[in-house]
């Protein structure tokens, strides 16, 4: 097994782990954008409780949950392990100025992207899935405390600006993930970057537009409106 542990832990190992929990994430991304879409559509709410009843209660989904949230966990800490490898590879200032010559701003800034989204993370489970699943008061729906919580302007600001970054995040690390497998070549090349530039661009669009939507209000919304401070 030693031999896994040093394959893994190896530069070509994590930029592969990183890669592989890269695109699972991006798999879950349109799952999760596919349940919350849900509360756009003007049923009081009724498709999106459905949905997220059925997150917090099926097995198979919690056993899913868990592996997400390891592969958070560890897409983030190989996120840091390649950023300081890459640093200390570099060395001198001289070095480094040469390593970073053709590069973009966004594949320079990974590791400050994936910073911010680490802490939106943690923000967005402790507002919403937190309330979910231990403080969710009965005389509310999923809904409404969805509902509520994008009525508070500040909310919404920050949620669209973290779509910003994911946007940022995913332009370079959608393409970098398939150029690590080995999968960015020939003809293959202007499909992958065509697909990766689509995805980072409407992905993080539809997640943005629920929140200003809600807190707009340019669909009807539950019946039972929710006032914040009540």
């Amino acid at each position: 097994m030693s031999w896994i542990t040093k394959v893994l832990t190896s530069s070509i190992g994590n930029k592969l782990l990183m890669s592989l929990t890269g695109l699972f994430l991006c798999l879950f991304l349109v799952v999760h954008l596919a349940g919350n879409l849900q509360l756009l559509i003007n049923d009081n709410g009724h498709n999106f409780n459905e949905y997220a009843e059925i997150m917090e209660t099926n097995l198979l989904i919690k056993v899913v949950a868990y592996g997400l949230y390891f592969a958070v966990l560890l897409h983030a800490f190989k996120g840091l392990t390649i950023t300081f490898q890459n640093r200390k590879a570099r060395g001198t200032k001289r070095y480094a100025v040469k390593a970073t010559a053709g590069s973009t701003w966004t594949s320079r800034n990974m590791m400050l992207l994936g910073s911010i989204l680490f802490i939106f993370i943690g923000i967005h489970m402790s507002q919403f899935w937190y309330q979910f699943k231990f403080d969710h008061d009965p005389q509310y729906t999923y809904f409404q405390i969805v509902e509520l919580g994008f009525q508070e302007l500040w909310i919404v600001i920050f949620y669209v600006l973290a779509q910003v970054v994911l946007a940022y995040h995913l332009l370079h690390g959608f393409q970098s993930a398939f150029q690590t497998l080995g999968l960015r070549t020939g003809k293959y090349d202007g499909i992958i970057k065509g697909i990766g530039i689509g995805y980072s661009i409407l992905v993080p669009l539809l997640f943005a537009i629920i929140p200003i939507f809600m807190y707009m209000d340019f669909y009807p919304l539950s019946d039972f409106k929710v006032i914040p401070g009540q």
